[in-house]
């Protein structure tokens, strides 16, 4: 079957982490199975046994299947076991199969935590930093956060396995440091780096840019919906005097304020908010759409894995199961959304796990 080689061809040569005395099932068999199952809303080991179960004659068909399907105790096993730097690596690969790099491109960046991976007596749990591509609607990858550690470590390893010329990388505060944004201009991208109090000096060397200097580009737009009307104000300075560390931050053109003011119609309330970035860019139209869609990796990836996936309450606590899973599921997530079925994600899952035919159309995606 096409469809099925086509997708596990990217994960056929990983390493079985098990010893040969215990494989009773194939590891493509168990792979397969796994994938198809999130893809039809299973959220839990038991959830791929019952799947497999229910669907055996039709599996049975293009899986080998040598001991039946495997339980749920072989599922966990499996994922816990598996070297989840490797099952993102063939995830890596499989997705740059699928990405049509498009030139000025949104890529976000931005850490989720998966709290319901939070062990009994520990203060923390599985984080997973992601890449988002919006034109495309794909999660380009995602790396975990190693414990003791944080997302400014992670991102840079995330950044060298990704394809970034001509795309413009957006990341939050956390993510608003010197090595990123040089890791960002090596790999020929922009970058738009939102700053916070985290880095106090800089922050407030742009305040005071934006007290006394003349803006030299500007870009307003308006919003409806949702019962509200949003004003966003988009201004660019590039005179970088006033900025102490310039030199320091590897390509930057301009700083960068956002002013938002959203209006409530029903209650006639107010809210404003001013935000600060640096860029290499130095148009205030390109800057002001790769802000605004730096928050697609939160409407469209984070919102998504909690409400369709149910991944925040994901009880997954064993080795790598955690790690492993989220990736099932953003592998999950990139099928759907390159679908152009006219319905949503939740959707989507059912019509899947209803009709073969639509599970193959999306497996070949």
């Amino acid at each position: 079957m096409n469809s099925k080689g086509n997708l596990l061809s990217y994960f056929s040569e990983m390493k079985d982490p098990r010893i040969n005395r215990t494989k009773r099932h194939l590891m493509d068999d168990i792979i397969f199975i796994a994938i198809a199952s999130v893809l039809c809303g299973c959220e839990s080991w038991n959830d791929m046994e019952e799947y497999g179960e229910i669907k055996k004659e039709w599996l049975s068909s293009f899986l080998e299947l040598p001991n039946g399907i495997p339980s749920h105790d072989t599922f966990n096993r499996f994922f816990a076991a598996l070297d989840a730097d490797e099952f993102e690596d063939c995830f890596l690969s499989w997705v740059k199969s699928i990405h049509q790099r498009t030139h000025g491109e949104v890529i976000s960046i931005d850490g989720k935590t998966m709290r319901g991976s939070r062990k009994q007596g520990c203060k923390t749990a599985t984080h997973i930093v992601s890449a988002w591509a919006d034109e495309n609607e794909l999660v380009l990858g995602q790396i975990k956060v190693e414990e003791k550690s944080n997302e400014i470590t992670a991102i840079p390893k995330l950044l060298d396995a990704l394809l970034l010329e001509g795309c413009i990388v957006t990341v939050d505060a956390m993510g608003c440091q010197k090595n990123i944004a040089r890791k960002i201009v090596k790999k020929k991208a922009h970058y738009i780096l939102s700053v916070k109090e985290n880095q106090k000096d800089l922050y407030e060397d742009i305040q005071d840019s934006f007290r006394v200097l003349p803006v030299n580009d500007y870009f307003e737009e308006l919003d409806y919906g949702h019962g509200r009307i949003e004003t966003r104000q988009c201004s660019i300075i590039e005179d970088l005097s006033l900025v102490e560390s310039a030199e320091k931050w590897n390509g930057l053109a301009s700083i960068v304020k956002v002013d938002r003011e959203r209006y409530f119609k029903a209650t006639g309330k107010r809210e404003n908010e001013t935000s600060f970035y640096i860029s290499t860019l130095k148009k205030a139209d390109i800057i002001a759409h790769g802000v605004r869609k730096h928050w697609g990796i939160e409407n469209k990836v984070h919102w998504v894995l909690d409400v369709a996936f149910r991944e925040d309450l994901s009880r997954k606590r064993s080795g790598n199961a955690a790690q492993n899973f989220s990736s099932l599921n953003r592998i999950a997530l990139n099928l759907l959304k390159k679908d152009d079925a006219r319905v949503g994600i939740k959707s989507r899952r059912k019509m899947a796990g209803w009709g073969k035919e639509y599970l193959l159309k999306l497996i070949g995606n």
